[in-house]
């Protein structure tokens, strides 16, 4: 049964190949030519913050989740704006359905409501923050605290996935990308194929269908891994039927590519930033559940 299931992962991997990576090399390419105007953008977005910053973060850009922490960071973007980003940010999910030749009505939908979930939950988050942080500015004026707000100076957004992206041509990030990502689909469509032909499929999808609540907790957990295997785990197993719309979501939202990793390197208050992964948990599986219960399908 291994090497069936290995031969079935294979071939399944191989085929994705061309298209992760001409879909690569049109990202890279945007990404070397737009990622600066959308920081600059976000910068400037005001009460708009949250809108722009979901809507940016939308496309997989390698590193914008983690730029996105350095300016929270420095002061310059608020925690909504942050929290909107990290929730939208898709990481591996729109490479792989293009390349698994998902309808692109169905791309769009998912797209567009992730694009709308992250607005809302930035925009209540900054309402909600800034209502705490006058009683902490108040305090921090009676003992005399004084924060200074600068941008913090990021040589390397792709420090923590070790892709070095900067360094090379479009195509060379594309191919190192391509390789990365590949290795990653073999992995988990071993393990998926292998559940699927040991426990069996009907078993699997009756699981998660008669605990939906449970899955989404536990996407949501995947959803937090600070690297592309979080993305490629729900996004797999949702194209296999293994997880419901609610369930993929969670892990989707939570999901921030290593932009928490460098949020709780250069963000010194470490409750802050346990607060802010405690959202961005909360806010994955509170939409997620919320799917499943109203039992949304696109």
């Amino acid at each position: 049964m291994i090497i069936h299931v290995l031969e079935h992962a294979l071939t399944d991997t191989l085929k994705l190949i061309p298209f992760l990576f001409l879909t690569y090399c049109l990202m890279e390419y945007l990404e070397h030519k737009t990622q600066e105007q959308s920081k600059k953008l976000i910068k400037k977005a005001g009460k708009l913050g949250p809108f722009i910053g979901s809507v940016a973060g939308i496309f997989p850009q390698c590193g914008f989740s983690a730029a996105a922490s350095s300016l929270y960071a420095g002061g310059v973007i608020s925690v909504g704006t942050l929290i909107a980003i990290f929730l939208s940010t898709s990481d591996e999910m729109l490479p792989i359905f293009i390349s698994e030749s998902v309808q692109a009505g169905l791309i769009f939908k998912i797209l567009g409501l992730k694009i709308l979930l992250s607005t809302v939950t930035g925009i209540v988050i900054d309402i909600l923050w800034k209502a705490g942080s006058r009683k902490r500015r108040e305090r921090e004026a009676h003992r005399h605290i004084h924060r200074e707000h600068h941008e913090k100076d990021i040589h390397d957004l792709c420090e923590h996935e070790h892709c070095h992206c900067e360094e090379g041509s479009i195509l060379k990030s594309a191919f190192l990308h391509t390789l990365q990502i590949t290795v990653f689909i073999f992995i988990v469509t071993f393990v998926i194929t292998f559940l699927v032909e040991t426990v069996g499929e009907d078993t699997i999808a009756s699981l998660t269908v008669s605990q939906p609540v449970l899955g989404v907790f536990l996407a949501g957990i995947i959803g937090l891994i600070p690297n592309c295997a979080a993305s490629v785990i729900t996004t797999q197993m949702y194209l296999s039927g293994l997880l419901g719309l609610g369930q993929m979501m969670a892990g989707s939202l939570a999901g921030t590519g290593v932009g928490l990793l460098v949020l709780f390197r250069t963000n010194k208050g470490i409750k802050e930033n346990l607060g802010i992964l405690g959202i961005l948990y909360g806010s994955g599986i509170f939409w997620g559940i919320l799917i499943e219960v109203l039992g949304i399908t696109l």
